[in-house]
């Protein structure tokens, strides 16, 4: 059903394209690898992520536009492009990232590591004992593993695995005949980059492979090789019938991932237009879905380099806060029955939730643990502790979700280590993903049961706490356990509930939750002129929502919208949007925090949680926001937006025209860069420490 909102705000003109959205955030994240405020290797890992961002592109939202092109069956988005018009222009800017991509790597990387004393060289600018060496180790440890294909019309074609590197090889017989073969290059085992000597030297393992192709074609000459790499559809479909569970589905699913439909074809323009044909045709590609890359393919590997040891070219580390009531030596349960704690991960430490988990797994009075899952860390200290609690006589849940784009395999090895341990898995739900991050401790104690709950904007994975920007929240708050309660009922059983006290639950609450909040706002606007919201996400692209924000400035509220990634909304159209700002933050640590604020007439509502306003987390997922109810930790929220938005080192600002422009300080001296600024000042900003200056 279509809102009147929407009806009235239907214009074209007035949202941005999603796809468009995604491939201009990368552009922003580009610029990262560009910025030498960063130490060096934080620069080329700017640029893996960079790889990474674009492959996940093409594997899911050029899939999908593929499909919907194949099958003729779509739904236009809200800025009305078909989708053959967006796989069109879709092209064009993925040619100008792959062009700036070897820019930065070719013309600044490269030169700047050189002169940090790690060189990526050709074999032109190996020594002749370092030729001899390499010849060796080529000879006994790769070649053996080696596995040259003939590409011929008396052979079927062979498999070309997701994002592998490949040599496409040109031979010519003795007899002067031509000859095409494929060469999988074996990356995952060796690395992409091989170390030569210990000088810091490194060459490519394609390279490295190409100088040796003699040895595998024997009575070939070798006229040349070629660089490709495929990418395939990622996305899976779920099918269960009445002899399948949702674990074994998915299971299914993901093998069925290895060999998805190949939707763009990567490759070094040199290699000759007959052969390029042969592979794109072989692999069901049009012209449209070939991409020449000049020079260096696949970006991601570099992460590689980023793992070098050389701490003098990273980030500078730095000590998390810790409040003192939740020290090592704090009675943990004694501290959270009586007051709330937030943290703001990674610049507050995440160890003491690993604590409290830790004491609650042997704590005799403790009956009850329960959690949701979506993303785990490989070594996770939280499942280790889980583990512990169920040998200890507690009931240990987990609702654990199975389809977490390209962790599902890993997801399904914990639910079995989980399980075999005798902990209760719940497997999410068929049709929903399961994106609320929720944790509840259940306690015995002297005047009766007490529920300790944490809530959070990001996953319990001790890994990303440390790189992403999350928001956790710690309560004993007797009505917001009782949701909790509920909800994870709803989850595990056959509950149904549809009314909470104090969440907002998607997808049953939360979007006309956040719809009532801006009309709220409106009126708050009218009685007192001061209407004011605020929102930080990761992405805004729901067309209720936007038009209600639409609604929203046409009525003179002002907004400060810090959007990271995806954006639908146009700011600054007059007459539709002139009192809205869009920014979007992009440094050190991903801004992955939810934080939204309406300012309600002097009565300040600040919502955290796991969702964003976009339409999978409102309609297809269950997610939760909640309130702040703790008035201090309320206003030092509301002070890190306010240090968010004045942010002019790291921020861009989205223009109506959907282009974003790097925000430049108008005074060097007060330049305000958020992150930096929350590790300088954390423990300042929730009243922990005496006050600094800004």
């Amino acid at each position: 059903m279509v809102s009147e909102d929407q009806q009235h705000f239907n214009n074209p003109s007035y949202y941005i394209n999603r796809e468009l959205s995604w491939l201009a955030f990368n552009r922003r994240v580009l610029a990262e690898a560009n910025d030498e405020m960063h130490p060096l290797l934080e620069q080329v890992k700017f640029l893996a992520i960079c790889g990474n961002n674009l492959d996940e592109f093409f594997m899911v939202r050029v899939s999908g536009l593929r499909h919907q092109v194949k099958d003729g069956v779509w739904k236009l988005p809200p800025d009305g492009t078909m989708p053959s018009d967006l796989l069109w222009k879709i092209q064009i800017e993925v040619d100008e990232l792959n062009r700036l991509y070897e820019i930065c790597w070719r013309e600044y990387l490269m030169p700047r590591l050189e002169k940090a004393g790690i060189s990526i060289i050709s074999v032109f600018d190996l020594t002749v004992d370092e030729e001899s060496i390499l010849r060796e180790y080529f000879r006994t440890t790769i070649y053996p593993i080696l596995t040259p294909m003939a590409i011929d019309a008396a052979r079927p074609f062979p498999f070309i695995s997701n994002l592998s590197i490949n040599l496409a090889v040109v031979l010519r017989s003795l007899e002067g005949r031509r000859y095409f073969a494929r060469l999988k290059i074996p990356s995952p085992l060796f690395g992409r980059f091989i170390p030569v000597g210990s000088t810091g030297r490194f060459i490519l393992l394609e390279d490295l492979v190409a100088d040796n192709l003699a040895l595998l074609f024997p009575g070939m000459r070798v006229e040349g090789s070629y660089r490709f790499r495929l990418t395939r559809d990622a996305e899976i479909k779920v099918v269960i019938d009445e002899a399948s569970d949702l674990l074994s589905a998915v299971e299914e699913s993901v093998e069925c991932r290895r060999t998805g439909v190949p939707v763009r074809l990567e490759v070094d323009p040199a290699m000759p237009t007959d052969l390029i044909l042969l592979i794109s045709e072989r692999l069901g590609l049009k012209q449209n879905d070939v991409y020449g890359v000049p020079g260096f393919i696949g970006h991601a590997d570099l992460w590689q380099l980023h793992g070098l040891a050389r701490p003098d070219l990273l980030d500078e580390p730095f000590i998390p806060f810790v409040p003192v009531p939740l020290s090592a030596e704090s009675d943990l349960f004694a501290a959270i029955r009586f007051q709330d704690f937030f943290f703001y991960h990674p610049y507050d430490s995440f160890n003491p939730l690993v604590r409290l988990l830790r004491q609650a797994a042997t704590d005799r009075d403790v009956l009850a643990i329960k959690i949701t899952f979506y993303r785990i860390d490989k070594g996770s200290p939280i499942i280790d502790i889980l583990m512990k609690a169920r040998q200890h006589g507690k009931q240990v849940t987990v609702v654990l979700e199975l389809k977490a784009k390209f962790d599902e395999q890993n997801n399904i090895t914990w639910a079995r280590t989980l399980e075999q341990e005798g902990v209760h898995v719940v497997y999410g739900h068929e049709r929903l993903k399961i994106h609320a991050k929720l944790c509840m401790i259940v306690r015995r104690e002297s005047d009766g049961i007490c529920r300790y709950v944490h809530l959070s904007s990001g996953n319990y994975n001790t890994v990303t706490t440390k790189i992403y920007g999350d928001i956790g929240y710690l309560t004993a708050n007797p009505e917001i356990a009782a949701d909790v309660t509920e909800l994870f009922n709803l989850l595990t059983g056959y509950v149904s509930h549809e009314e909470y006290r104090k969440l907002l639950v998607a997808p049953v609450t939360l979007r006309q939750g956040i719809l009532d909040r801006i009309d709220r706002e409106i009126r708050c606007h009218q009685e007192h002129g001061d209407g004011y919201i605020a929102l930080k996400l990761n992405g805004l692209l729901d067309p209720d929502i936007i038009a209600a924000l639409y609604r929203a400035s046409c009525a003179g509220v002002r907004m400060d919208l810090n959007v990271r990634g995806l954006c639908a909304l146009r700011p600054g159209i007059p007459g539709v949007s002139e009192n809205i700002t869009i920014t979007s933050i992009v440094g050190r640590f991903l801004e992955h925090a939810r934080i939204y604020h309406f300012h309600n007439g002097g009565d300040d509502e600040v919502l955290l949680g796991s969702s964003d306003m976009m339409q999978r987390n409102l309609r297809r997922r269950v997610e939760v926001l909640f309130p702040v109810l703790d008035a201090g930790i309320k206003r030092a929220l509301i002070r890190v937006m306010k240090i968010h938005l004045k942010d002019d080192v790291k921020s861009w600002r989205l223009h109506s025209d959907g282009k974003y422009e790097k925000i430049r300080p108008v005074a060097p001296d007060g330049a305000c860069n958020s992150q930096a600024w929350l590790i300088k000042h954390r423990g300042v900003w929730h009243g922990w420490k005496e006050q600094e200056e800004d």
